[in-house]
């Protein structure tokens, strides 16, 4: 009897990303293409719309501009309606390598949420300044609260579950920073586990990159403000299981 291979979703959510989302999504197709691939066209003025679904990807077109935790949250309901039992963010840069793809996926084989670290033992991505102290003092935090060694909470290549898409259509904050800490401090608070592989990353296909002095110190207030916030929320009761889910229905 061969192994199951549970039904994967891609989300990609894209924001005037027409320049560098074509070759992102042929290069991820070529590389597994056995994965359903989902474009959230998060309110584009440009066309990344049309070179998406030129390149072979499903596209859901939002009608104006929510961020990534909006698009993101309704990439999970997409996944949930149609049945999906894992789901998996990538960028629409071409940053995250699709070949991280299935090593990101197999961490949920032990946890509910496996985070593509780019702090783990793997590639030469690097952080200096502000936005590196403000990402170590996150893991740590976090890590304590998940009882698991972090390096890179805000890490946007991370994984789901089926328990995970649950919570996330609960619970997915649009702040910023919000898609990354408060979605993740929420979850592992409600009961969910979490743990990461390490992965590389590459350089923006297209466009500028945001990193400078000024945005670097920005995002250390923002990212404590994102921490502060998410520590005072409510935990949201985790979703069942689905194996506790099937057994509650035959007990009825």
């Amino acid at each position: 009897m061969e192994p199951h291979t549970p039904r994967t979703l891609v989300i990609m959510p894209a924001w005037n990303e027409e320049d560098a989302i074509g070759a992102t999504i042929r290069e991820l197709r070529r590389i597994v293409p056995d994965h359903d691939l989902l474009v959230v066209n998060d309110g584009s003025w440009d066309g990344t719309a049309k070179v998406a679904r030129a390149a072979g990807a499903l596209v859901l077109d939002l009608p104006y501009n929510l961020g990534v935790g909006g698009a993101m949250r309704a990439g999970y309901k997409f996944a949930r309606r149609f049945g999906y039992e894992q789901a998996i963010q990538v960028d629409a840069d071409g940053q995250h390598d699709p070949r991280d793809i299935e090593r990101v996926l197999h961490g949920l084989q032990s946890s509910n949420i496996s985070i593509g670290a780019r702090f783990a033992e793997a590639g030469t991505y690097r952080a200096r300044g502000p936005r590196r102290w403000a990402m170590i003092m996150l893991a740590s935090i976090v890590g304590r609260l998940s009882r698991t060694r972090l390096t890179d909470v805000t890490s946007g290549f991370r994984a789901a579950d089926r328990v995970a898409i649950e919570q996330y259509c609960r619970y997915y904050p649009a702040e910023y920073l919000g898609d990354t800490i408060d979605s993740l401090v929420i979850a592992v608070r409600s009961g969910l586990t979490v743990s990461q592989v390490g992965v590389s990353m590459r350089p923006r296909q297209a466009g500028t990159p945001s990193n400078n002095p000024w945005k670097a110190a920005v995002y250390l207030l923002r990212s404590m403000f994102a921490l502060f916030i998410s520590l005072t929320r409510r935990p949201v009761p985790a979703p069942p299981s689905p194996a506790e889910d099937s057994s509650s229905k035959e007990t009825r």
